[in-house]
């Protein structure tokens, strides 16, 4: 796990304030108040050293992001990146935007559409926590990614029973979390043709 920066885990609380603020009137989340720290933001930690060869510019699709996981973390970090944060829940994308704006993240631009409905979007970085099968997160991708570009998958460890697409590789990236388990960053890339 990386080491978050005392300015990222203030800004990180800030947002977990406002996510229960939200939740309590707008139902974003089962997901109890003392787990949030964990499974949300130290798990989707494991992905910024992973960001590290993008340069500044660079376009990461956040593929169905939910309440902005990892989405708000990784504008966070990398206010030079610009991070699309896509969902199709019209409720989570409201919070999402008051979150740009109480944070200030104008690298994050939260999308209420389906993948399958937006224009290409030319990314440098597909990231995807908890969502879809490989063969949807790699049909996403094709449409969402430059060519050559990776997708991140944040998966449990019962990721290799899915069917790896056809055309595509996967490299396993595990890690544990500390009391959640063991979890794995899959790092899907379509395999150049000829």
């Amino acid at each position: 796990m990386p080491l978050l920066s005392d300015a990222l885990l203030e800004s990180l609380h800030r947002y977990l304030d406002l996510l229960d603020r939200w939740n309590r009137i707008h139902a974003l989340t089962a997901l109890p108040q003392a787990e949030r720290f964990e499974e949300l933001m130290l798990d989707s930690s494991v992905l910024l050293p992973m960001l590290e060869g993008l340069p500044p510019g660079s376009k990461v699709m956040d593929f169905g992001t939910g309440m902005g996981v990892p989405a708000v973390l990784l504008a966070l970090a990398r206010p030079d990146l610009r991070i699309l944060a896509l969902d199709k829940s019209r409720k989570k994308i409201a919070f999402l935007r008051q979150v740009t704006l109480e944070l200030r993240l104008e690298n994050l631009e939260p999308l209420a559409e389906l993948a399958e409905h937006l224009p290409p979007v030319g990314a440098s970085l597909g990231v995807a926590k908890a969502v879809g099968s490989l063969e949807l997160l790699a049909s996403w991708w094709t449409r969402h990614g430059l060519p050559g570009a990776p997708l991140l998958a944040l998966k449990g460890p019962e990721w290799s029973r899915e069917t790896m697409p056809a055309g595509w590789e996967a490299i396993a990236f595990p890690y544990q979390l500390p009391t959640r388990g063991d979890r794995v960053v899959v790092q899907m890339k379509k395999i150049a043709g000829p």
